[in-house]
């Protein structure tokens, strides 16, 4: 696995957990009312994107034209196995949280499976990309016609997600998250970058600088729409579209100069289960961590190390059973070296 790759899914696992920190937090404490507490939260939600975004970029990178024997079935072992045992533990612990007893059960496990109804909904939408890299491979359909057409449908998609007043929408605006139209135009970029990598990466060593700027600019972006009233906090808004792909683009330009050090590659490499289970474990202790400490950001960054140490331990002990990389993903990841040569790093003169 690429270093720079363990980086950026390091990164935006922590990101995600910590956006999570803060909503257990706020729904057992309350959310207080500082005025950037809300827009920090909003820019985390860049986290759910960049792991899709991702998926991706490795997927394009690895497989320029076919996908590799079981690809699909080894797929289904380690990524949606496991989002089927995530699903029903969630459809669990809702009710057994609610106090309620187990009636419905079944249907809420219906729900979560088919149709994403818990955290683990993006598993979908990445199923649905290697489908759509199958079709792109198998038909050879150019990226100059779909990269434009990926844009608008998205854009439309995402406007009436988050805009229309339309009934139909209103009702299945929690289903209407998952078609891949919504994120279409993730995939069409990350095709690019990973089909493209090296000779992306190169350009960006050149100008590295003007990719940070990129990154801040696209922040700004997102900090307007956000004072003129699109306050928003979700992973489905477009205008968070420039600012996941750029700071994806600078994470994995200057990732070069970070050491490789094996918390980052564990973490990267259990970050799918983290992803998957770290809510159910802070449904459990929010409540303990708000009691314990007294202000916000102390009981925020408690209940983001607690429950990240309890979700790494649970996930390490499940993948010691025989079975157990069919419920919490494939924790151990090969290791793959491409590498870009020094001089390419070089900013021009």
């Amino acid at each position: 696995m690429v270093k720079e790759w363990n980086l950026l899914r390091f990164v935006a696992c922590l990101s995600i957990v910590l956006l999570h920190s803060t909503t257990q937090t706020g729904l057992v404490a309350g959310f207080p009312q500082a005025e950037y507490y809300e827009l920090a939260r909003l820019l985390l939600c860049y986290a759910t994107p960049t792991f899709i975004v991702l998926s991706e970029i490795i997927l394009a990178n690895k497989y320029t034209d076919r996908l590799g024997e079981g690809f699909f079935t080894k797929r289904l072992k380690w990524i949606y196995l496991p989002f089927v045992s995530f699903a029903i533990l969630d459809a669990l612990v809702t009710f057994h949280l609610s106090g309620n007893g187990f009636a419905g059960v079944t249907d809420k496990i219906k729900n979560n499976v088919l149709f994403g109804e818990f955290e683990g909904y993006f598993v979908l939408v990445i199923l649905q990309f290697y489908l759509l890299h199958y079709i792109v491979l198998k038909f050879n359909i150019s990226m100059k016609v779909l990269l434009p057409i990926s844009y608008v449908v998205m854009i439309i998609h995402l406007h009436l997600l988050n805009y229309s007043d339309l009934a139909f929408v209103q009702d299945n605006r929690h289903l209407l998250k998952i078609p891949f139209t919504a994120w279409f135009g993730y995939f069409t970029t990350g095709y690019l970058i990973g089909r493209h990598y090296k000779t992306i990466i190169q350009f960006l060593g050149k100008y590295k600088w003007y990719t940070l700027l990129g990154v801040v600019l696209s922040l700004y972006f997102v900090a307007m729409n956000y004072k003129f009233g699109f306050t928003s906090v979700n992973s489905k808004r477009f205008d968070l579209f420039p600012f996941v792909i750029l700071s994806s683009l600078a994470i994995l330009t200057f990732g070069k100069y970070v050491p490789n050090l094996k918390i980052i590659n564990t973490i990267s490499n259990y970050s799918f289960g983290i992803y998957l289970l770290h809510w159910q474990v802070q449904r459990f202790i929010g409540p303990y961590t708000a009691n314990f400490f007294e202000h916000t950001s102390t009981r925020v960054i408690g209940l983001f190390i607690v429950s990240l140490l309890l979700s790494m331990l649970i996930i390490k002990s499940v993948s010691l059973l025989p079975f157990g990389s069919y419920i919490v993903g494939n924790t151990k990841r090969r290791k793959k070296s491409i590498r870009v040569p020094e001089a390419q790093y070089v900013p021009t003169q």
